[in-house]
């Protein structure tokens, strides 16, 4: 392993002048640094990341934990949020809770023990007001960012989140606008924060457009594709009449999507299909789906600038980033009566 005495014994100067211009300590001269970083990459040198960490007292370490890394949504925003580190010279260490309390609080506290200097989280949404990590979390006074909307478990932290409600107004007025009356919601988790802005922007959007709001075409659909194609097969039973599916996410339309033309029906012709996230396979599945396009990468990088602004111990609070429709194949005109 190469070491500053070796750097500075190939150089002809000090050990101290060496770890002076590493640093970039004012008091060296600029010619002197470039040749000495120079030489240091030569000669391959890696810094002592624990060493240094132990003088400054910071990892130059991140925590990541979200849901799990099949879920589409969090590719481009994990992207943003490793990139800028890498650029400010901070790792990643990253963990899955799969939605499981238990197991979200094991991968805190492991990332804790590891001594982060901050901790990027997207929660497990519970319906209780507390949960103990999240308050263990708030004691240490650890840099926190929320990946997502708050609950009262973690509402003193700051977060980042899209504005859901506008974004499923304009999702359900998209539909209206083609000529759709009877428009299912296909719910997700009652727990999660954006699952209710969602459905709460659909209601509105009913509301005023002056459309009386039919319990009856509310399904509960979770998040999955597994989950989205029991919703379409509770719809088929039920028969509530919908010409229009508003799913929740991308991944419950394209599992009602697969039961819709596994009945032999043809999308938009005979039934119109909204998703949410504009995640890659949105595009490319057999219909392209019209969706929410969220701003996944801008999402990525305000969380970042949160977190760089808790180490500079400000106290921000929340990024709301708006998000856009995108009208592909999947969304027509009603079929005539």
């Amino acid at each position: 392993m190469v070491r500053l005495k070796d750097i500075a014994a190939r150089a002809g100067v000090s050990i101290m002048t060496v770890s002076k211009a590493l640093r970039d300590e004012p008091d060296i001269s600029q010619a002197t640094k470039g040749r000495l970083r120079a030489l240091a990459a030569e000669m391959g040198y890696t810094p002592d990341s624990l060493a240094q960490g132990l003088r400054s007292r910071r990892s130059k370490v991140f925590g990541l934990v979200i849901s799990a890394v099949t879920n589409p949504v969090f590719a481009r925003v994990m992207m943003a949020i490793e990139g800028r580190a890498h650029e400010l010279g901070y790792g990643i260490l990253f963990g899955q809770s799969l939605n499981i309390p238990e197991r979200e609080q094991s991968v805190i506290r492991q990332l804790l023990s590891r001594r982060i200097d901050g901790m990027f989280v997207t929660p497990v949404y519970r319906l209780e007001p507390v949960a103990p990590v999240y308050e263990e979390l708030g004691k240490r006074g650890t840099p926190v960012v929320v990946l997502g909307h708050r609950a009262p478990f973690c509402e003193r932290f700051a977060n980042v989140e899209t504005d859901d409600i506008a974004a499923s107004i304009t999702a359900t007025q998209h539909l209206l606008e083609l000529g759709h009356r009877r428009i299912a919601f296909f719910a997700g988790p009652p727990a999660a924060p954006s699952a209710q802005e969602r459905i709460e922007g659909y209601r509105r959007a009913l509301r005023e457009a002056n459309i009386e709001i039919d319990d009856r075409l509310i399904f509960a659909a979770g998040s999955t594709i597994e989950e989205g194609e029991k919703a379409a097969l509770q719809m088929f039973n039920e028969a509530p009449g919908a010409t229009a599916i508003q799913a929740v996410n991308d991944l419950v339309a394209i599992g009602a999507a697969n039961i819709l033309l596994s009945q032999g029906l043809q999308i938009p012709r005979d039934m119109s299909l909204v998703g949410f996230g504009n995640v890659l396979v949105s595009e490319h599945f057999r219909v392209p789906l019209t969706t929410i396009r969220q701003p996944k990468y801008r999402l990525g990088a305000a969380a970042m600038e949160l977190m760089l602004r808790l180490l500079r111990g400000e106290a921000p609070s929340t990024t709301r980033l708006s998000a856009e429709i995108i009208i592909r194949q999947s969304s027509g005109a009603p079929p005539a009566a």
